[in-house]
């Protein structure tokens, strides 16, 4: 957790992290990794995180410099990232009819012809999940039958959080009963605000119990969290409360993802399975279209959390546009040439 000279996060206590229980493992392998179930909260442990924002800024500029693929290694990198994608559409005028075409292209992410092309058509590449409002998971579940690609249903009053707590929870049991796989939640602001994390635990705590099997992500909405010492801290509470994601926006803040917030939650998720040997996931959502900030987020994971932190289990990006951009520039590996945005539909 401590680097050599000015930590960006640390424990302020002196002993070191607590080793994994007795069985189990802190380094992950191939396999499926095991359900994280939560830990009872610790608030010596949350009121002691203390984050340098100084060198969380510095850390996060090197990102993009230190790594950089070419080539063939790059169209590998962001055949990858689409298998990391919760192809999402939140918005107002949804119909049946796109949300239909989305999980289409969830579906069927790459053109035949770049398939073809790259020599992947045989290996079935499918977006992570595909991301709806409840109203449209029965369309959504019906859409994907047989695909073996989850819905992801956002729910707790979503954007926002601040529906009667009783109407959250029903929301949740509702899109689970219609077919979610995966539901992502949002938390209180105001709890981490004023600091309460016992309250933040216990509603993080009540909505993952309401999820049943289907795994939660918890929003955080970085961006409304004030510090990056909040974001910390309350990436903590969540994963001690038993989120299988911690995710950093809804995308309707003003500030959404950024490389500082991921490498915050990143180092947060680590500090966690070297507590707890639990694996926890993270999901950075809004404002990635491009690309080279896709490739930026999974230099990031490769470099703080490792391969095992590369794929569909412990990784998505919420979005819409970036599949569109990956297509171009797969399309452009493939011919050397850049094709116009509608050669590659979303819906």
């Amino acid at each position: 957790m401590q680097a050599k000279s000015e930590p960006a996060l640390r424990l302020a206590r002196s002993d070191t992290p607590a080793s994994a229980p007795s069985g189990r493992t802190t380094h992950l392998t191939d396999i499926d990794v095991e359900r994280n179930p939560g830990t009872p909260l610790d608030l010596d442990i949350v009121r002691g995180l203390r984050v340098n924002r100084s060198a969380v800024e510095r850390r996060a500029a090197t990102i993009p410099t230190r790594r950089t693929v070419k080539k063939q290694w790059q169209a590998g990198w962001l055949l990858r990232a689409i298998t990391l994608i919760d192809l999402t559409t939140l918005a107002g005028d949804d119909t049946p009819g796109n949300v239909k075409r989305l999980c289409a292209k969830a579906a069927h992410p790459l053109r035949p012809d770049l398939a073809e092309a790259l020599g992947v058509a045989d290996l079935g590449l499918t977006t992570g999940a595909v991301c709806v409002y409840h109203a449209l998971v029965p369309t959504a579940v019906e859409a994907l039958a047989g695909t073996g690609i989850p819905v992801a249903a956002v729910s707790t009053g979503f954007p926002a959080g601040l529906s009667p707590l009783e109407e959250r929870v029903r929301e949740i049991r509702a899109s689970v009963a219609a077919g979610a796989r995966e539901i992502d939640i949002v938390i209180t602001r105001a709890h981490v605000l004023t600091g309460n994390w016992q309250a933040l635990y216990d509603e993080v705590r009540l909505f993952r119990n309401a999820c049943g099997d289907a795994h939660m992500k918890a929003i955080l909405a970085t961006g409304e969290l004030a510090t990056l010492g909040n974001v910390a801290r309350a990436s903590m509470v969540a994963m001690m409360a038993g989120t299988d994601f911690i995710k950093t926006s809804t995308g309707k803040e003003s500030v959404n993802a950024t490389l500082p917030f991921s490498l915050v939650m990143a180092r947060m998720i680590r500090e966690y399975f070297e507590q707890t040997g639990y694996a926890v996931g993270y999901k950075p959502a809004g404002g990635i279209r491009s690309a080279k900030s896709a490739l930026e987020y999974l230099y990031l994971m490769k470099e703080e959390l490792g391969n095992r932190w590369l794929r569909p289990d412990l990784f998505r990006f919420g979005a819409s546009a970036l599949l569109t951009d990956i297509e171009r520039q797969l399309e452009h590996y493939v011919t050397g040439r850049y094709s116009a945005a509608h050669r590659h539909p979303m819906v």
